[in-house]
């Protein structure tokens, strides 16, 4: 197998839902990312989609023919109701996801269901706004640890040659409860303790820092600070895991670095082989006008 041609898998922070109206510095990512992966490889030609707003006691695959944006939120401005992101499904796709996780031994169920959570839809509008590419929605147990959902992105490695693209979303620090602490503006201060995570999680990923990262309620700092639940980290794993083909160890490559109001990290990586290389275009892609 040519390394060369494997997807790198990703782990996207999808912020708020906001973040489909007023761009910001993650948004603008997201449209650079789309195109940037595109020319490196080809465009996808499905994407696997593990999001912390789809959450199920055993893994479950969305595979209805056709998906529309849910609108799993309340309370944001009427235009943010408007907005529409219908892709085509892949129920084959889920015949071959399925495959692969009772191969493992791994419990898997499938739902001729439709529908895109704000987590999945938000950055794929940005990255790939013509809404071509068909995804299957991956919903997964919160409750497993990070070395299970480790697991579960190993046997969904070998999709990496077939041309799907695995992207957890979630984020990368997430305690909604500090909105209650008056920091409301979107450009707010970072608190040091978002710095003090997101820059472990960097130095851990790009060294390949598994056994810390495995165990990172234990020894990342302020880690219950920044996930006091952590459904929204622990989609990572997945994407981390989908990197490890052929024996090769996974490191995450951060492709980009910000933070919203003061504490709700935007950060995104990937990981892979060819994760360098996704970075490397990146570099070179102009931004959006």
């Amino acid at each position: 197998m040519d390394t060369q041609t494997l997807l790198p898998s990703l782990y996207i922070s999808h912020g708020s839902p906001m973040t489909a109206l007023d761009a910001g510095e993650a948004g603008t990512f997201w449209r650079r990312l789309g195109p940037a992966i595109t020319a490196t490889f080809g465009a996808p030609r499905a994407i696997l989609a593990v999001s912390a707003h789809s959450l199920t006691r055993e893994p479950v695959l969305l595979a209805a023919p056709r998906h529309e944006a849910i609108y799993d939120f309340s309370g944001f401005p009427d235009a943010l109701y408007q907005l529409r992101y219908d892709a085509p499904g892949a129920p084959a796709l889920a015949g071959r996801v399925a495959e692969l996780l009772r191969a493992a031994g791994l419990p898997v169920h499938t739902e001729p269901a439709g529908g895109m959570d704000h987590g999945i839809w938000t950055p794929l509008r940005s990255m790939f706004p013509r809404a071509d590419i068909p995804v299957l929605p991956l919903a997964w147990p919160p409750m497993w640890s990070p070395a299970q959902l480790f697991r579960l992105g190993q046997v969904l490695a070998p999709l990496a040659a077939e041309g799907v693209l695995v992207m957890g979303s979630g984020a990368i620090t997430h305690n909604l409860r500090l909105f209650a602490s008056g920091r409301g503006e979107v450009d707010a201060p970072e608190y040091p303790q978002s710095a003090a995570f997101r820059t472990w999680v960097e130095q851990q990923a790009r060294s390949g820092g598994w056994p810390a990262l495995l165990d990172y309620r234990a020894t990342a700092p302020h880690a219950a600070y920044m996930h006091p639940t952590d459904e929204h980290w622990l989609p990572f794993y997945v994407a981390a895991g989908a990197a490890e083909a052929n024996g090769a160890q996974a490191r995450g490559v951060r492709l980009h670095s910000s933070v919203t109001y003061g504490h709700l990290g935007m950060d995104a990586y990937a990981f892979g082989a060819t994760a360098p290389q996704l970075a490397a275009a990146l570099e070179a892609e102009p931004a959006p006008a």
